[in-house]
């Protein structure tokens, strides 16, 4: 039953950052990529410190300054600024299926710097990974898009962030992380600032789609959290690659994407490569 419940639970958490994505590219193309960071951030910032008091915990915990924490920082800034204009930019399916090449970054991160040892069978699932988000980019033929170059950097910005996130002090809370991670949205939006133009005023309908980008990412967050702390990681995260699927879905029937056969294919290809990655290491660990 714990598993179940965590599959459900990582299912909803993908479809709420599917959401998410949808509302936050809404909302992009009517005001800067910029400001509407600057306003996700600012508003799950505020709900996390409000959390965060009710739990009876510190806002500024010391641990904020370890070396861990500011390179986590970095990378949140890193991948939140590039993947935003990625979403803004490209469409919804393209971005999301690059994004879930982040497993497969993470699990090199892990032999680089945590010196973990992985067998050849591993080694052929991660460079298949980065074969499909080749396929999806396709450098130098007629259907690349330099601007999904964002994606691919923001991807990078999450694995290292999360690499991060496992050498933080164990200390700092999940609400705790929630509050500095929405801080650095508020920093990358004022670095795309720079380049996306002076902030304008919103409409009534613009407010809607920044209001739902912020409620549907707290529930995302939540979910997720419930999600890793739920059954067997090897079992529950595994579904974490249906993001994939609510994002083409949403993507079709919102903003009238028509993903190709080699999209297609590369999305398969990183999405099973992923999979088989989590059970090998299940199977090592059993």
């Amino acid at each position: 039953m714990n598993n179940l419940r965590g599959a459900i639970l990582m299912v909803s958490a993908m479809a709420a950052f599917a959401l998410e994505d949808m509302f936050f590219k809404a909302a992009s193309q009517s005001i800067p990529v910029g400001q509407a960071l600057i306003i996700f951030g600012l508003g799950g910032m505020l709900i996390f410190m409000l959390l965060t008091k009710l739990r009876g915990e510190v806002i500024f915990h010391p641990e904020i300054l370890s070396r861990a924490i500011l390179i986590r920082s970095v990378c949140e800034v890193t991948g939140r600024l590039f993947f935003a204009l990625a979403i803004a930019l490209t469409p919804l399916s393209s971005a999301s299926a690059i994004l879930q090449a982040t497993p497969l970054v993470v699990a090199v991160g892990a032999i680089l710097f945590f010196r973990e040892t992985v067998g050849w069978h591993r080694w052929c699932s991660i460079i298949a990974g980065f074969i499909g988000v080749l396929l999806i980019l396709r450098p130098g033929l007629s259907g690349f898009e330099p601007a999904s170059l964002f994606a691919v950097l923001g991807t990078l910005g999450f694995a290292g962030r999360d690499l991060a996130t496992r050498a933080a002090s164990h200390s700092l809370s999940n609400m705790q992380l929630g509050i500095y991670g929405f801080f650095m949205l508020i920093i990358a939006g004022l670095i795309l600032l720079v380049w996306t133009g002076p902030m304008v005023t919103p409409a009534p309908a613009q407010w809607l789609q920044l209001a739902g980008v912020i409620f549907t990412g707290i529930i995302a967050y939540y979910a997720l959290t419930a999600a890793m702390r739920t059954g067997e990681l090897s079992v529950v995260a595994p579904f974490r690659y249906t993001r994939l699927v609510f994002a083409m879905v949403l993507g079709v029937l919102i903003f009238g994407e028509r993903p190709d056969g080699i999209t297609l294919l590369g999305s398969a290809i990183v999405v099973l490569s992923g999979i088989y990655t989590i059970l090998r290491e299940r199977k090592q660990r059993s």
